[in-house]
């Protein structure tokens, strides 16, 4: 290959991307409204849910209740009078609202057994099952605590959470959507590079040009992989860490390592499955059936220790479950290289091998 030609194919390229405005808006919106949306809202867990207190015991015990509900479960406990709580709830108002009866300390001192109300607005049913648990232990805990019986248990547990102390959700949801937004565009973008040279009718003139098969292709990966990793490393900076406030523990430089040799593999995925589609539909269509199984089974929504082991083994072959190890471990946990060279040199070797079975097809697919 002589670098000249290469380059100037990958200007080409750039030029080209420049003049879809479609696949830019992807781009832009991939990277920045897509990641906030994954951080802010997630619906299966429980994160700043409403409550409103009515507290008619006005007491040392109702109070140390009120101020247990603590963000990012909760947002801050609105006081509030009886009379208001069935018009707050019509209204949309309020998730929750706890009734803390009169006498409710003293009752609890002479060992009555007093009851709290806990209305519930059943509407939002993704967080009225979870916040009715929550609510319920929360209480439980403050209430045993004021009484003194915590010492009566045998063992006391402690818990610690490491890497993400205040248990935010929104850290794991934009890491997570930034790690998929870097494989689905990167096969987007370079298969569609390819197929849009076949509709524009642009292949031929390349085969008439004293360029080969091998430079043609590495332009394409070059371009749309810088493309991915610039937006990558902007994502990280300005939406990740600015506007989310995820503090990342590891090193940047180290992660977008990591992210250049993904992109080498997924950018060629991208080009091997161009060649097996003949057009955008079957293309998007072939999307579907690989983009699938790489997010739901490379470990990034659940663990892949709960996964069947022969789905394990098979799915050790996959760019992406080396790439979401290695990113967890760097940004989350600060993992330095002696940690995640293993996830380097395999992603060096599977993008080796995806680069040379899609430049054998590519091949194949210009004859």
């Amino acid at each position: 290959m002589r670098a000249r030609h290469v380059m100037d194919l990958t200007v080409k390229e750039l030029r080209t991307l420049w003049r879809e405005p479609l696949l830019l808006v992807l781009v832009v919106y991939s990277f920045t409204l897509d990641i906030y949306t994954h951080a802010t809202a997630m619906p299966e867990t429980l994160n700043r849910a409403s409550i409103a207190i009515v507290d008619e015991d006005a007491s040392a015990l109702s109070r140390r209740v009120a101020d247990a509900f603590l963000e990012p479960y909760f947002v801050p406990p609105r006081q509030i009078d009886l009379a208001q709580v069935d018009a707050r709830m019509d209204a949309g108002i309020d998730t929750f609202a706890l009734v803390i009866p009169p006498d409710f300390q003293r009752d609890l001192l002479a060992g009555n057994r007093p009851e709290l109300q806990l209305n519930v607005d059943a509407t939002r049913v993704s967080q009225a099952f979870t916040g009715a648990g929550y609510i319920q232990a929360v209480v439980d805990q403050e209430i045993t605590g004021w009484s003194g019986q915590e010492g009566t248990l045998p063992v006391d547990l402690a818990m610690r959470a490491r890497f993400n102390p205040s248990l935010d959700p929104g850290w794991f949801g934009g890491i997570t959507a930034l790690i998929g937004a870097v494989t689905m565009l990167s096969i987007i973008l370079s298969g569609a590079a390819l197929i849009r040279e076949r509709e524009h009718g642009t292949v031929e003139h390349l085969l008439v040009m004293p360029v080969t098969a091998a430079e043609i292709m590495t332009s394409k990966v070059l371009s749309m992989g810088a493309v991915v990793l610039l937006a990558t490393g902007l994502s990280l900076t300005f939406i990740v860490q600015g506007v989310l406030q995820v503090p990342i523990a590891g090193s940047v430089a180290l992660f977008l390592l990591g992210t250049a040799l993904h992109l080498f593999a997924t950018t060629s995925l991208g080009i091997l499955l161009a060649t097996i589609s003949g057009s955008m539909a079957q293309f998007a269509m072939l999307l579907l059936l690989v983009l699938l199984p790489l997010e739901i089974l490379s470990g990034g929504m659940t663990p892949r220790e709960s996964m069947p082991e022969a789905v394990q083994y098979v799915m050790l072959s996959a760019p992406n479950t080396h790439f979401i190890a290695l990113a967890q471990s760097v940004l989350f946990r600060g993992a330095g290289l002696a940690v995640v060279w293993p996830q380097l040199l395999a992603l060096a070797l599977i993008g080796s091998v995806m680069f040379a079975v899609a430049l054998r097809r590519f091949r194949d697919f210009l004859r």
